[in-house]
């Protein structure tokens, strides 16, 4: 029994204890503020947040802004950045596109044997003079015939509209030279490809072809591989050609004034390069203003978002 009532007394005798002697810290009002209630020979006493805790807060905010607000500057510094680097990379685009079609309307010279000449000549224009073994044709589809007007308006499209066909790459003997090179005399549509349909192109005289020097080409992901059975190429492997056809890995774009009446038609080279920098240098350079302005708002002028 005495057990018993001293459990239920001793939170009666605790509080009797408290309210004679101690203080009672009343619950934080705010997150950095804290009140103390302090009750002492029957007088009640407030005491105020201390000044140090306050000052303590204040700097850690500030702390924060500051880092926020350098953290956002980078923002526009790298927008800036990348706009400038577009303009840059305009520049060369466009040095490029020059410089090929410098090549591809310069003076022809003769076809050089070495190949380690011909690996610095790529796009450069060159004559030859010899026969069309039509034989040995080989096909790399699909294909669109160029037209630079057009792709220069459809860059950027997804897809073009337009034909598909093919490009007729054909053996050719070198007269003064002794060599067999291959040759893309050009394009040709669907109903075209087989040579029993465009048996007037298909000369067998002795005649002289200019033409691009055009080097080997690297497959690119998703481009299917070479069907060499079925005869259908998607893209340039000149070794592969060369040993199908027993050529030299010598490859030529035929141009367009080397076309044969009824044949493919030349000028296959295709050298407008894509060219979208400019929308690149607006969006870049855009995007620069807008962070820009809401950074200078939000931390110079203090305006609330």
């Amino acid at each position: 029994m005495s057990g018993i009532k001293f459990i239920l007394t001793s939170p009666i005798n605790f509080l009797k204890t408290v309210r004679s002697n101690a203080c009672i810290a009343l619950p934080k009002r705010t997150l950095f503020a804290q009140f103390h209630h302090r009750r002492l020979q029957g007088n009640v006493r407030y005491v105020l947040p201390s000044r140090q805790s306050s000052t303590a807060t204040a700097g850690a905010e500030k702390g924060e802004d500051s880092f926020l607000k350098w953290l956002l500057l980078l923002i526009p510094v790298t927008t800036f950045g990348l706009g400038t680097w577009q303009v840059k990379r305009r520049q060369w685009k466009l040095q490029l596109i020059e410089d090929l079609k410098s090549l591809t309307t310069a003076e022809p010279i003769n076809l050089p044997v070495d190949l380690m000449e011909l690996n610095s000549l790529e796009y450069r224009r060159v004559k030859v003079r010899g026969r069309y073994d039509h034989s040995q044709e080989l096909y790399i589809l699909p294909r669109s015939p160029v037209d630079p007007e057009r792709e220069a308006r459809e860059a950027g499209r997804l897809s073009s509209s337009g034909e598909t066909g093919a490009n007729v790459i054909t053996p050719f003997y070198c007269m003064d030279l002794g060599i067999t090179i291959l040759v893309n005399r050009g394009y040709v549509p669907k109903n075209k490809i087989r040579p029993e349909t465009r048996m007037k192109g298909q000369v067998s005289d002795e005649l002289d072809v200019v033409g691009v020097v055009r080097l080997t080409e690297q497959r690119k992901p998703f481009v299917p591989h070479n069907d060499i059975e079925g005869n259908h190429w998607h893209y340039r492997d000149l070794e592969t050609m060369a040993r199908v056809t027993g050529a030299e890995p010598i490859f030529i774009d035929a141009e367009l004034a080397s076309t044969i009446p009824g044949g493919p038609i030349g000028g296959q080279t295709r050298v407008t390069l894509r060219n979208e920098h400019m929308q690149y240098i607006a969006t870049w350079y855009g995007l620069c203003m807008a962070t820009s302005y809401m950074w200078y708002a939000k931390f110079i002028k203090k305006v609330r978002f």
